[in-house]
This record gives structure tokens, sequence and C-alpha cells, in this order.
């Protein structure tokens, strides 16, 4: 339920930027960005039609979540997109934010794994490569001809390869409309 919740908050977010900003860049200095400013600096200068595809890949997992299914990222994009979710949500529940006391989330009976988002990146996750793409260290490991890439073995993390799908998923319907 908070992965959902903060996935829907997120994907509103994600498309309030592209509203607002269109193909601007990223200024991490700009403090009215919802969700692209947390995203690392490679994708700063990524155009909106870029940004929708970010913002659907939150719309995607939650509809998985909402029938039922586990939110498995096919693309870089989702897996990024999970990472913000599990950071999102964990704020939402330690601030009390995801329901009132008294509401469902409250209702339900309690399990000590309730809020192990560690856990759930684990079971939801591949790996977490796409992180790396923070460290200005490792500027450069997102391309797949890299030499640290090709140590690490990371794959395609560039900003144009982002939507599609890793060699051991299945794409997504690219038809499938964007909410907004």
């Amino acid at each position: 339920m908070a992965l959902a919740s903060a996935g829907s908050v997120l994907a509103d977010g994600a498309y309030d930027d592209v509203v607002e900003f269109g193909d601007e860049p990223v200024d991490p200095n700009h403090a009215d960005w919802s969700v692209f400013d947390t995203y690392p600096r490679i994708t700063w200068r990524q155009d909106a039609v870029w940004r929708r595809q970010a913002a659907r890949s939150y719309d995607d997992l939650v509809s998985d979540l909402e029938q039922g299914h586990w939110p498995r990222p096919t693309c870089p994009g989702e897996e990024m997109a999970i990472h913000r979710m599990v950071e999102y949500a964990d704020s939402m529940v330690e601030d009390e934010w995801i329901d009132e006391p008294g509401g469902l989330f409250y209702k339900l009976p309690e399990h000590s794994d309730d809020v192990d988002w560690e856990a759930v990146k684990d079971t939801l996750l591949q790996d977490q490569d796409i992180l790396e793409l923070f460290s200005e260290d490792l500027d450069g490991i997102e391309d797949p001809d890299g030499e640290l890439n090709q140590v690490m073995r990371i794959g395609d993390y560039r900003p144009t390869a982002w939507f599609e799908a890793f060699d051991n998923m299945s794409s997504r319907d690219g038809r499938r409309p964007f909410r907004r």
C-alpha cells in the first residue's frame, strides 16, 4: 500500500515537472522540481518526452501493484522508479503521511518486515547498479562501451536506453497510454 501510494505521488510530481519545466535542464538549485532533481546528473538534460516516459514508469509499477503483481522493473527507468518509490514510501510511513491513525494501513496486522525497505529492494530489484550513476567518481559508467562498465558488467545505463527492456525481461506495450 505504501509503495503504491508513493508511486502515485511520484508519478504526479514527475508529470508536474514535465508541465512546468518541459525540456529545460534540471537546475539542482531550483527548489521547484518535484522529482527529476533527485535523478542522476546524466538525466538532467533529457527532454519532456523522456521525462513523460519516466513518469509513466511510476504508473506502470503502481498498476502492477494494483493488479496484485510484483512490481518488477523491466528497464532502467523503472529500476530508478522503484528506488525512488521505496525511499518515498519510507518517508511517508515515518511521517505517518501514508494514512491517518485508524485508517486501512493501521488496521492491517503488523509484521516485523512491514517496513523493511531493504528487503523490498532485494526482492524487487535484480541489482543496485543504477545507483552507481549518482557517484561523480564513476562518471561515464553508464556507457556499456566504457571500461569500468564492462568490468562491473552493469549494461547500458545511458539515458537513451532507460526505457528499453533489460535482456531478461519482456518489454511493456509501447502503445500504452500516458496518464497525462
